[in-house]
């Protein structure tokens, strides 16, 4: 039969090869198969099913048998290619004729008894020049001399120095897995334990006796902690010892993997208090340390490796913040009021330009004639994912982040101009004066007084209708600046309180040198008061006495939290000039205290 382009089919079919071009084959296979069978490097031939079609002295050497009774053998199983799911399909893809080399890393167990490290390479062959036949070749490479420098650089990467524990690199990633694994792995407990400790004071040990006597501290540290971390693990759930592990300077983590429940990760940060608590000798120096803890346990699913540590540094703070040498467990609602705190310290700023505070006055009411004399204005936060909010939830925050000058303009100009308004719309022989509290830290950080000279010439508020109030603490002992700044308000007319009087320093030889017009009792006294029937003769006696003291230095005395009558009345008659409290009214907003004029 004839092709289209002239030639039969027989013609374009594969003939055999003249004789001189069988000989060379044969001569260059002979040559190939010589270095096959000569060379060092392990080899085998593979048949598209993975059999062995032919295996060196070398490979043979390698998997402890004769090459000879190796032919027809699985080349996966001699190989270990089967054990490792990802090995075995890129093993298969190969066979297939989809990959042309797949390369992995094996561990295999060596005749002598140990292990060797290898690097198995499989790819496939030219066909067979005679048959035709598709094989593979698979070579075996020994690695163990690298593998074992690797593993040296690895263990150097990893590890602490100092102390020879896992640092934070190998800290991590054992969480990571820990984590991972105790959320699949059903025979496990499916929970997790950390112990975030640091030393308490150890940075004063390498500022007195050197970094090397602080390089030892920290070994020494170490070794206790690997005993007590040996001396709770589960032996007996065959799951291996807790990891230790130095973080940084003087922080160290103990990660319980699979734990049994809070009790025994609280059990273990006990151990360490307690080991730690015994002297340690250094080279003759006999060194007494402590350690604060925070302790977590939690459930892995739905738990990161950021969150744990989180979690963690919050509680360790916490135990700090308690008085250190104690370990402290992570409580969800204690760390919920530190993220609220947190989140109204970020936003307080911006807030007072976004206009979201607002002002509400509580009168102060004379005890002799009950009418008011003036309202103290007091700060609100409309904060629109908490509501409104007092000022004992956040002036606090101010003033820890600087905001509080700011903020404190705000009130101060803010009130000014609500008074003034209030003197235009109602004039009065008596009218209100308006008291604004004042941080310590705006008379340091701002210029109070000019601040205070410009808003009332803005305003046109009389000074004598503004009174500003500091806290005893933050009056007493007032010298250089804020003493200048409260002399020179004094001097411009404006009144000087010192609010919650009684409770700080009751330095009371600070009062004739202070310019101060007004005392404001706290009001813990005025509680004492409540009860007729069983009354606290102590608290009366110290208000009389300084309600006396207060009038032979010619200041007023205003008596806080007055809730009842009989408080009022008792007050009165010991000689208190003004009362402030629920009994007359709680904070109002401003259009309310019109109703105060009448």
């Amino acid at each position: 039969m004839t092709e289209r382009n002239g030639t039969t089919k027989e013609s374009a079919e594969v003939r055999p090869a003249p004789a001189g071009h069988r000989d060379d084959a044969a001569a260059s296979l002979g040559d190939y198969r010589a270095a096959f069978h000569a060379g060092r490097l392990a080899m085998a031939v593979l048949n598209r099913d993975g059999l062995v079609l032919a295996a060196n002295p070398a490979f043979g050497e390698l998997v402890g048998a004769d090459p000879e009774e190796l032919v027809a053998a699985t080349a996966a199983d001699l190989t270990d290619l089967g054990a490792d799911p990802r090995v075995w399909t890129a093993y298969r893809e190969v066979l297939c004729g989809r990959s042309d080399r797949m390369r992995c890393t094996r561990r295999l167990k060596h005749p002598e008894g140990h292990s060797v490290w290898v690097e198995v390479t499989v790819e496939p062959l030219t066909p067979e020049p005679l048959s035709g036949e598709e094989r593979m070749l698979l070579s075996v490479a020994d690695i163990s001399d690298r593998h074992d420098l690797l593993a040296r650089l690895r263990h150097l990467q990893m590890h602490d120095p100092v102390t020879r524990l896992p640092n934070r690199a190998l800290f991590f990633e054992r969480l990571s897995a820990a984590l991972e694994a105790a959320s699949s792995e059903p025979a496990g407990t499916g929970r997790i334990g950390l112990c975030y400790l640091d030393l308490d004071g150890f940075k004063a040990v390498n500022d007195t006796l050197g970094h090397r006597v602080g390089d030892r501290l920290l070994s020494a540290v170490a070794q206790r902690l690997t005993r007590c971390a040996e001396g709770t693990a589960d032996r007996g759930s065959g799951r291996g010892e807790h990891l230790v592990a130095r973080l940084g300077g003087d922080e160290f983590a103990l990660l319980v993997e699979n734990s049994t429940g809070t009790e025994q990760v609280a059990e273990l940060a006990q151990r360490v208090l307690d080991a730690l608590q015994r002297p340690f000798d250094l080279a003759g120096q006999r060194l007494s340390v402590s350690a604060s803890i925070g302790v977590v346990e939690r459930t892995a699913t739905g738990t990161t490796a950021t969150g744990l540590m989180q979690a963690a540094d919050t509680t360790l703070y916490w135990a700090k913040e308690d008085g250190k040498a104690r370990w402290t467990l992570f409580d969800p609602e204690r760390n919920a009021h530190r993220m609220t705190r947190q989140a109204l310290s970020s936003t307080l700023r911006p807030a007072v330009d976004r206009g979201e505070f607002t002002l509400e006055y509580q009168p102060l009411i004379g005890l002799g004639d009950g009418r008011a004399q003036g309202v103290e204005a007091l700060v609100r936060w409309r904060h629109p994912q908490f509501g409104t909010l007092p000022p004992n939830r956040f002036i606090a925050l101010a003033e820890e982040n600087g905001a509080i000058v700011e903020l404190g303009r705000w009130v101060l100009e803010r009130a000014c101009h609500q008074a003034r308004a209030w003197q235009l719309a109602h004039p009065s022989d008596q009218p209100l004066f308006v008291s604004v509290n004042v941080a310590v830290r705006q008379v340091w950080d701002s210029d109070l007084v000019a601040d205070v000279a410009g808003i009332l010439a803005e305003t046109g508020l009389p000074p004598e209708l503004l009174q500003l109030e500091l806290t005893e603490s933050a009056v007493m002992g007032s010298a250089g600046r804020p003493l200048q700044a409260l002399q020179a308000l004094s001097d411009m007319g404006v009144r000087i309180a010192i609010d919650d009087f009684g409770t700080g320093y009751s330095n009371l030889a600070y009062l004739s040198r202070l310019p101060v017009s007004v005392l404001k009792l706290d009001g813990s006294f005025v509680r004492g008061f409540r009860s007729q029937e069983h009354p606290n003769p102590a608290d009366e006696m110290i208000v009389e006495a300084l309600v006396a003291l207060a009038h032979r230095l010619g200041l007023t005395v205003t008596a806080e939290c007055v809730e009842s009558a009989e408080q009022a009345e008792r007050l009165r008659r010991i000689g208190c000039d003004t009362g402030q409290g629920w009994l007359y009214s709680r904070p109002v907003a401003p259009d309310r205290v019109a109703a105060l004029f009448i």
